[in-house]
């Protein structure tokens, strides 16, 4: 079991506790936009490039019937589109619709100002610096680009 010595927790710790941390920031948004935080997920990784379905499973860390459920439903809602992939006939490609991007784009700038949120007690040196390990991690780690960086000019 991980201690805390002198009120500092160890790596593990921390990482985890961030995890749930971020996460519950996420749902939170997500539930606020009328959104699970898969479906938040989903919009969020759709908003580079329309992406198959293994792409989309493999980024997003579902069984293809968990992802089909998750499309069906996003699509239902008029939040996605199936659309033919032009390199292979037999699969489709899943797209942001014209709604969906639109709450996309709402979703993730809040998403985004929440979460910056969590380190606004930092410098600009600390954040820089937490930023530059944590990146470390999940470039180290190969993690899938499924939220990118926010646009500072939006």
């Amino acid at each position: 079991m991980s201690k805390e010595i002198n009120g500092q927790i160890g790596t593990v710790a921390a990482l985890v506790r961030s995890t749930f941390l971020v996460n519950a920031v996420y749902t939170d948004s997500a539930r606020e936009y009328g959104l699970t935080q898969q479906q938040g997920q989903l919009l969020c990784v759709l908003m580079a490039q329309p992406y198959g379905m293994s792409e989309l499973g493999a980024m997003l860390g579902l069984a293809k019937s968990s992802l089909t459920g998750l499309v069906d439903r996003s699509e239902r809602n008029g939040l996605v589109q199936r659309k033919p992939d032009p390199q292979d006939y037999r699969a489709v490609r899943v797209a942001l619709t014209r709604q969906g991007a639109k709450l996309a784009d709402e979703f993730y700038a809040e998403t985004c100002r929440r979460i910056e949120e969590l380190t606004s007690g930092f410098t600009a040196a600390e954040r820089d610096t937490l930023a530059a390990l944590l990146g470390r991690v999940v470039t180290d780690n190969k993690v899938a680009s499924v939220f990118m960086e926010p646009d500072p000019m939006r």
